[in-house]
């Protein structure tokens, strides 16, 4: 078994690991089809060749040729290290900053095989949101982040370390893009060449930047999600006895299971690959699970009729649930479910993401690797039935929404029913979560503000979650609008809960959504916990970059911009950038991630509290930043909620002058001077 100081004394080269290939009884990535040339594939191996001397070339060259026949991509497997991947205590790492080694542990955190969707290729989540593109990258990392001083940054061009780079103590220690590829070449077609030839990589959100903290990540934004459709839609605000279907155990999917129980409804939830939902269940994120449609439909009317909250996993195709539920509706006139929705990684549709129900899952693999069209093809023809099924109990009273993960617009593109007549490019028939639920939240501020507690004691955990408890508790007795009010009870429930719930997977992580005002607040009164010992390591703040200013995203968190601007990217750019100069321990900008390659913008942070005043000063100063940048954004484009929001944060901060919209007073002067 390999140590923590080896894996920080670079690539071992002599001896060289034995190579053990692809690892049975762990999921492993779908095979990649990215149809190269035969020149292409030398450049591909004459890439990977680069990261070893010539005496050890030849050897590696076939079976790295190998690789990339087998399954479309070199993820060096021989170099897969034999350690327990997990988040080990900050203390152990061998590293010259607590900057390095918190990164160290939140990058081996993302490789976990209890949090990875597919660990021995990489990828954290969603299908191909990889972490690294190949072993090599994994090890040079280590080693550089051990070697680190507060006088040098690591450069990361999607995966590939470029070096450390003298910089100083204030700048960040890490610098990450993914995907970063000229416009009119970010086609799915040219990504996965370039991806084969390791040089670009879909680091999707949270992967890429190594701040994913597993399936609760989503949870808390899934709970507000489904709350706040009960609200909505339903006009409630007990959800017992109401029904939820969707699909998707994986990555983060796999938090729509915990968050049905936690909201209190009843949630049917559709996965076809066995081994993701075994591994939900035995995490105890799901409670029940059946691949029988009459034992899923008596369980859904006896815990609906009983009001009994409850999560049942479906191992089958969502396809055939939806399906079965329109028989039931057509021949008991029973409608069965009152929310929809979906999670399947339809980002990626054609590459693993979306499984046909025409097929098993194990027989709809092999076409994928033997025949991609053909695939494609049945993808779409299931998609068009997915929605058909939809259509018919929307039309009775259920209500769906789009879960961010590009499910209306792929099945747009494959010609299915989800038009909005009269609605504009990022309009369909039924609304994005974002449009109809979380818009508002983020014009509000809120968002998915995350720690992590490097010691990795659950006590510290257990610590912050007072602090933020009684934070919110403060700022409500101190007076907010009644808007943000309701906000900071879900989270004061959401906190009970989370203790209650056993969430955590992987590092002892919190994911909480907060507005500016709270995100610092918390920040400072941990760091001061820090200072004070009552926390015995330093913690790590982040967030998902699904976030009020971290992405731009038209189908997506800016699907509710509606001034002309959600296809702009200025406001994520501005992000990453700002970050970087406020605070942020390491950034990240990726292209993808939510709705997929080309079709969105994003970027997170990192940011070490070590109980310092500059840690303090950091946060405050970056934290602000970070929501506010997107509040101004959001208010310029005329929403209600974040002019509100901005100007009282113009009132709170005296150096805040944001630039505010005028309304037009007379809409008839504008067809007026049209016609003129």
């Amino acid at each position: 078994m390999t140590s923590l100081k080896e894996i920080c004394r670079g690539l071992p080269l002599n001896p060289l690991p034995e190579n053990r290939g692809r690892r049975k009884g762990i999921p492993h990535a779908p095979v990649r089809t990215p149809n190269l040339t035969a020149q292409e594939k030398k450049l591909a191996l004459r890439n990977a060749l680069r990261y070893f001397p010539p005496e050890i070339q030849k050897k590696l060259v076939l079976e790295f040729a190998e690789e990339l026949r087998l399954y479309g991509h070199i993820y060096m497997y021989r170099f897969f290290p034999d350690i327990e991947m997990r988040a080990y205590p900050i203390k152990d790492y061998p590293c010259k900053t607590k900057s390095a080694a918190a990164i160290m542990l939140m990058i081996m955190n993302n490789l976990d095989p209890s949090v990875a969707q597919f660990p021995q290729e990489l990828v954290t989540y969603g299908g191909n949101g990889q972490v690294f593109s190949n072993w090599a990258q994994f090890w040079l990392v280590m080693q550089y982040l051990s070697e680190m001083t507060e006088e040098q940054t690591l450069v990361m061009y999607s995966g590939h370390p470029l070096g450390l780079f003298p910089s100083h103590r204030y700048a960040p220690r890490l610098i990450i893009t993914n995907g970063m590829v000229i416009p009119n070449y970010s086609t799915r077609d040219e990504y996965e060449k370039m991806f084969a030839l390791g040089v670009t990589m879909y680091g999707q959100m949270t992967a890429g930047s190594y701040c994913y903290i597993g399936p609760q990540g989503i949870v808390h934004g899934t709970v507000l999600t489904v709350l706040n459709a009960g609200r909505r839609y339903l006009k409630a605000e007990d959800l017992s006895g109401k029904v939820f279907v969707t699909s998707g155990l994986g990555g983060m999917s796999g938090a729509q299971a915990k968050a049905a129980v936690i909201a209190g409804c009843v949630g049917i939830i559709a996965e076809v690959d066995e081994a993701a939902l075994l591994k939900r269940y035995k995490q105890g994120w799901l409670m029940e699970i059946s691949n029988n449609l009459d034992h899923c439909i008596a369980r859904l009317r006896d815990a609906r009729k009983n009001k009994i909250a409850l999560s049942l996993g479906y191992h089958g195709n969502v396809v055939d649930l939806w399906e079965r539920l329109v028989y039931e509706l057509d021949t008991t006139g029973e409608l069965l479910v009152d929310l929809g929705s979906d999670q399947t990684s339809c980002h990626n549709p054609f590459s693993g993401g979306y499984y046909p129900v025409q097929l098993g899952f194990e027989e709809a693999k092999q076409l994928l690797s033997t025949n991609p069209g053909k695939f494609r093809t049945m993808v779409q023809e299931s998609l068009r039935r997915h929605v058909a099924a939809i259509n018919r109990l929307a039309d009775k009273g259920m209500f769906f929404w789009d879960y961010g993960n590009a499910f209306l617009l792929e099945a747009q593109r494959a010609g299915a029913d989800v038009e909005k007549k009269g609605g504009n490019k990022t309009e369909f028939r039924y609304p994005s979560y974002v449009q109809h639920i979380m818009g508002d939240i983020f014009s509000l501020g809120f968002g998915p503000f995350r720690w992590v507690c490097t010691s990795g004691d659950p006590q510290d955990l257990a610590t912050t979650d007072s602090i933020a408890m009684s934070v919110l508790e403060d700022s409500i007795r101190r007076g907010v609008s009644t808007s943000v009010k309701q906000q900071y009870h879900d989270n004061i429930r959401w906190i009970q809960e989370a203790g209650r719930h056993s969430l955590v997977v992987g590092s002892q992580a919190r994911i909480l959504y907060s507005d500016q005002r709270g995100r610092v607040s918390i920040a400072v009164a941990i760091n001061r916990a820090i200072s004070e010992g009552r926390i015995k390591a330093p913690v790590v703040l982040s967030r998902d970059h699904h976030d009020v200013s971290g992405t731009d995203s038209p189908y997506r968190e800016t699907s509710n911009i509606y001034d002309g601007s959600a296809f702009c990217a200025d406001m994520a750019v501005q992000n990453f950038v700002g970050d970087a100069f406020r605070g942020a321990t390491w950034v990240a900008l990726h292209n993808g991630g939510g709705v997929g390659w080309g079709e969105v913008i994003n970027g997170g942070f990192g940011l070490v509290l070590d109980g310092s005043t500059e840690a303090e000063e950091r946060a405050k100063m970056m934290l602000s930043w970070d929501v506010s940048n997107g509040v101004a954004r959001r208010c310029w484009s005329g929403n209600d909620y974040a002019y509100e929001t901005i100007c009282q944060a113009m009132k709170e901060n005296v150096m805040l002058k944001v630039t505010l919209p005028q309304k037009v007073a007379d809409e008839d002067i504008l067809e007026q001077a049209l016609q003129s």
